[in-house]
């Protein structure tokens, strides 16, 4: 049984998304990562796939995320996060030790304005974000890469993610993904411009389906299942 529940542990993909907040009463997050992980489970079956949706709060969301490391040893740890500055994926890159005064989903502000004190300034996510951002270009999902996750908890939580992951586990991947706001539905096949970049329900899930297929070295699908979705 311990052999079982260690092998368990070490094939667990960890996706997380953030439920509502001040200015944003439903988070698109809260409903892509649920979808996401559906559909992960079948495509990579050999995997668990464990989707949990943080509360956006300054204190509840890292003890959190601690938590199902400390209980899940992830394989890997995707993180998702709305922006109202995004129209595509949005990978970022970089956290940084810091946060802003602003109130959270309580309405309570951070005791501090670093994420970790004493911490490192930044942190690199542990992501082929390069290799990432040309799949998806592949797949037409548009995406870009970033180098600031902001200072609310969206950078909070990836630099929280990357702590973790020296001191509790050591997922083969961790990163963040910020997606819009609003996400529009995915339009019918015969309404599709193949070769035009778009980012609704249908290529945010195709997209979140190559980088988790990306972060696991898999290679991308081949061009005769990319053409038939």
């Amino acid at each position: 049984m311990a052999i079982t529940e260690a092998m368990r542990r070490h094939d667990t993909i960890l996706l997380t998304g953030f439920g509502p907040f001040p200015g944003v009463v439903d988070n698109a997050s809260q409903r892509f990562v649920p979808k996401l992980a559906h559909l992960a489970a079948r495509r990579f079956s050999a995997h668990r796939v464990v989707a949990r949706i943080l509360p956006t709060e300054w204190e509840r969301a890292p003890q959190r995320l601690e938590d199902l490391y400390e209980r899940e040893r992830p394989k890997l740890v995707l993180q998702f996060g709305v922006s109202p500055n995004a129209d595509s994926y949005v990978i970022e890159t970089l956290a940084r030790n810091a946060r802003r005064p602003a109130e959270d989903a309580s309405g309570a502000l951070p005791r501090d304005s670093a994420v970790l004190r004493g911490g490192p300034e930044t942190l690199a996510a542990r992501l082929p974000a390069v290799d990432i951002q040309n799949r998806l270009h592949a797949l037409s999902v548009p995406a870009v890469t970033s180098d600031n996750a902001g200072s609310y908890l969206c950078n909070a939580i990836l630099y929280r993610s990357l702590i973790c992951a020296e001191q509790i586990s050591e997922p083969e991947a961790v990163g963040f993904f910020h997606i819009p706001q609003v996400i529009p539905p995915a339009l019918l096949k015969a309404h599709v411009d193949p070769n035009t970049m778009r980012f609704d329900w249908g290529t945010a899930l195709i997209g979140g389906l190559e980088i988790i297929r990306t972060c696991l070295g898999r290679p991308p699908p081949s061009r005769r299942r990319v053409k038939d979705r």
